[in-house]
């Protein structure tokens, strides 16, 4: 039998996996906020993966996780970065939403509050903040206060921000007492001498950190065009881990940060969790579902996933092309 030698293999991989050169296919991403859980299509837009896929990324803001899949469902946009909880309403209404992969596991949001919280039943009677009903920060507030014994729908206010950074800037200003901050946003908080009540990454808890969402229509009409977007995703996601000093640069100018300490607190975080295989999981979707905080739900965990087309890239050998280069 002959043996194609490593370095042979390599070039035909690499040969397989480069698209023809034509028109770009355009398709329109959104994104909630500039935290660093969505900062990998950026990464990759900057270095030019998705030109190299032959794929035109428009990546647009959109505050909140429920709004953007609103903007999904009406054919805004053709795949979304969004926190999962946002999706199950929308599946338990009949939408074919799914998430297709993330970059991490690990819950990485803290309950940021005003100095003179202390404690977080000191939150009753207070008004606390959202980006939006439905969103991550929704589920993981209302998940903060029912583990200390207060009821969202009865021993506090909620007020949706629309951000991270909004509602960093409405707690500075005392509009609101409290809001879940994910990296880097929850130091900054500190820096301006909020108080941290909750570390969820001490919760037990699993989440798709960054989540790629899409429907399972798009997947079925374009499902090339999707593979194309998750493997220059992928190759963005090594670039970060790699090359720290680009990822520090290109997420600075994304979320307008120039903290060196910030920046590399950023960086330091996602490179520890970020994922070789970037495969969603289940387990972080059920123990949403389970919390009760987005409401009775009767559908099965897994029919939130679809698994087939980060599988079907490692199974070619394209992620490990891509951690050899």
């Amino acid at each position: 039998m002959k043996v194609i030698p490593p370095i042979v293999t390599s070039l035909l991989l690499s040969v397989i996996f480069v698209p023809k050169i034509g028109a770009q296919e355009r398709i329109t991403v959104l994104y909630p906020s500039p935290a660093g859980s969505w900062m990998i299509p950026v990464i990759a837009k900057e270095a030019k993966y998705f030109e190299r896929e032959g794929v035109s990324v428009e990546y647009v803001r959109v505050g909140g996780s429920t709004r953007i899949v609103a903007a999904l469902l009406g054919g805004s946009a053709q795949i979304i970065h969004a926190g999962e909880p946002a999706i199950i309403p929308a599946v338990q209404r009949g939408a074919d939403t799914v998430v297709i992969a993330a970059i991490s596991r690990a819950v990485q949001h803290r309950l940021m509050a005003r100095p003179e919280i202390r404690e977080v039943k000191d939150l009753k009677g207070k008004t606390v903040g959202i980006t939006t009903f439905g969103s991550t920060s929704d589920y993981v507030l209302r998940f903060a206060l029912q583990k200390h014994g207060l009821d969202a729908n009865k021993d506090v206010s909620i007020m949706q921000t629309g951000g991270q950074p909004e509602g960093l800037l409405a707690m500075s200003a005392g509009k609101i007492y409290a809001q879940r901050m994910g990296f880097p946003f929850h130091l900054k908080a500190q820096q301006m001498g909020m108080r941290e009540l909750v570390d969820f990454s001490q919760l037990g808890l699993e989440e798709n950190v960054g989540a790629m969402i899409t429907t399972r229509a798009f997947i079925a009409q374009k499902r090339a065009t999707v593979l194309r977007y998750l493997r220059a995703f992928i190759r963005g996601m090594h670039r970060f881990r790699t090359d720290k000093e680009f990822a520090k640069k290109v997420y600075g100018k994304f979320a307008s940060i120039n903290d060196e300490a910030l920046l590399e607190a950023n960086w330091q975080e996602y490179a520890t969790h970020l994922l070789r295989v970037p495969r969603p999981t289940v387990k972080g979707i059920q123990q949403v579902i389970d919390s009760g905080t987005v409401g009775k739900v009767d559908v099965k965990a897994e029919r939130l996933v679809d698994m087939s087309l980060v599988d079907e890239l490692e199974k070619s050998g394209f992620i490990d092309l891509v951690y050899k280069e």
